[in-house]
């Protein structure tokens, strides 16, 4: 499961209540403020520990979400593009980062450059509808996944940084 420090991470971000999705029009504006205000507590608690990687915003709906994250291997920063769009049936089921960059670099990518987090973070986001929000998604399902596949990436010549 996760590390130490990842687990201590999400323990200080707050739960969500709201149980909506775009399509429920008068419940999406309360889960959107619920939704950035994880963010920003998630970003801000990153940048005191040190541990900044990401950077995210929005469409004006909230439907749409798209920024950079980076990973910093060797002494040497690695950065990407990151996309996704909120499903239609969220908070039930997890938006699908892209990393449209890296698409067919690795096995555990999907079509679109799709992430793969089925075995390990979809079963856990189940278990927690709807308190989980974009930030457990980028702190539980992202960041872990950077921390396995750009060491492994680099190590195999598949990525360079832009420098070299």
């Amino acid at each position: 499961m996760a590390d130490e420090a990842t687990r201590r991470a999400v323990a200080e971000l707050p739960l969500l209540r709201t149980a909506a999705g775009p399509r429920d029009r008068e419940g999406w504006a309360p889960r959107l403020k619920e939704e950035y205000r994880a963010l920003i507590q998630y970003v801000e608690n990153n940048k005191r520990a040190d541990n900044d990687w990401f950077r995210l915003e929005s469409n004006a709906e909230g439907t749409r979400w798209f920024g950079k994250c980076w990973y910093v291997h060797e002494l040497l920063k690695y950065e990407f593009g990151i996309e996704f769009e909120i499903p239609v049936t969220y908070p039930t089921t997890a938006p699908e980062i892209a990393i449209p960059e890296l698409d067919g670099k690795t096995a555990k990518m999907y079509r679109g450059g799709k992430i793969c987090l089925s075995d390990h973070f979809k079963p856990l986001w189940a278990r927690n509808v709807p308190k989980f929000g974009l930030a457990h998604l980028m702190a539980l399902g992202l960041g872990p996944w950077l921390a396995v596949e750009i060491p492994d990436l680099v190590a195999k010549g598949i990525i360079q940084h832009k420098e070299k």
